[in-house]
């Protein structure tokens, strides 16, 4: 069984967590310090739910949930979603994105906001499933 949870205490093991999930989302960032996840944990704005495996605790998924404040209201915005190869197609991304509405709900967000790349096909119809809506805009960034 899968349990959702937020990630309060930073353990090596959760480094290591990381550190084995983070190049399933990205080749170009490295995995965060223990410093950074702690950094985290303990800002008010920003969530981590942990999908966990019951039966060994092992972690299988991640979500970091962030809220910000805009003079529209307050906005929550879902981003590094990562399943654990090993567990995907057994719904942990969809219990981590309930979640993260849920949570959003509770803190008054207006609305909740993400990105998929479009070669994430599964990731792409659970959004669209689950009612986030495709938006007709343009995506920049700026790299720093």
């Amino acid at each position: 069984m899968i349990h959702i949870t937020e990630l309060v205490d930073i353990t090596d093991d959760v480094v290591a967590t990381f550190d084995r999930l983070i190049p399933q989302l990205s080749s170009s960032n490295p995995p965060p310090s223990i410093d950074a996840l702690s950094q985290m944990a303990a800002d008010p704005n920003i969530v981590l739910f942990v999908a966990r495996n019951s039966d060994e605790g092992r972690i299988v998924g991640t979500l970091t949930l962030a809220f910000f404040r805009i003079p529209t209201g307050l906005q929550a915005r879902i981003e590094d979603v990562i399943v654990d190869e090993t567990a995907r197609g057994a719904g942990i991304g969809e219990l981590l994105t309930n979640a993260a509405i849920d949570r959003a709900r509770v803190e008054g967000a207006k609305a909740v906001g993400l990105t998929s790349r479009p070669a994430r096909e599964a990731a792409n119809r659970l959004y669209l499933r689950l009612g986030f809506e495709m938006r007709d805009t343009n995506v920049y960034r700026l790299k720093l």
